[in-house]
């Protein structure tokens, strides 16, 4: 009787292994993963301000008694962006407000009072920047002469978006490292408001 085993000898099995190897290292310099995670923490970052923008809009529009917070000359941020690092024109931020405080009565990063707008409040909670660091932070600045305006920042990471931060018609569009105090992306009812 002739019994014959069949299977695959270890040089087929090799070669399928480095075929895949090598399929699987393409696959990761094509998609490059750390850059497909900053454009998906940058698309948050925008969606999250134009939300905030839009909900302040809303309570300046719509409030009885306005009250944008306090306005302090250095900003309120969600983390410490470090001496001579904030985006506002004393490159630092308020101390009081560095928090990830997100309520929205009134004592968040964000101290308005979005639940007296009339139908309540248009957002459930103030945003935190998905990495919330030294780098990576949200700010406020608010002016409540002549006209109850406000700018919100923050930075882009991802190559796609960073562009962003040199277009988007504020004072803070200076970038080489994407990182430094004139590199930031701003809006607001006054994009440039440094007091």
């Amino acid at each position: 009787m002739n019994s014959l085993k069949k299977g695959f000898t270890l040089v087929e099995l090799l070669i399928v292994i480095a075929i895949l190897a090598v399929l699987a290292a393409a696959v990761v310099i094509v998609l490059n993963p750390a850059e497909l995670l900053a454009q998906a923490r940058d698309s948050q970052r925008i969606n999250d301000l134009n939300t905030l923008r839009t909900a302040l809009s809303i309570y300046v529009s719509q409030s009885t008694s306005i009250d944008l917070g306090v306005c302090a000359a250095g900003g309120r941020c969600t983390a410490n962006p470090g001496a001579g690092n904030g985006p506002f024109a004393t490159t630092t931020c308020d101390e009081s407000g560095i928090t990830t405080n997100n309520t929205v009565a009134g004592s968040g990063w964000v101290d308005v009072d979005f639940s007296s707008i009339p139908g309540g409040s248009p957002i459930p909670f103030l945003p935190v920047d998905p990495s919330n660091n030294a780098n990576y932070f949200y700010a406020y600045m608010c002016s409540e002469t002549p006209n109850y305006t406000f700018e919100l920042n923050g930075r882009l990471e991802s190559e796609k978006h960073r562009a962003k931060m040199e277009d988007d018609g504020g004072n803070k569009n200076d970038c080489s490292t994407y990182i430094e105090n004139t590199c930031f992306y701003e809006l607001g009812t006054e994009a440039g408001l440094d007091l």
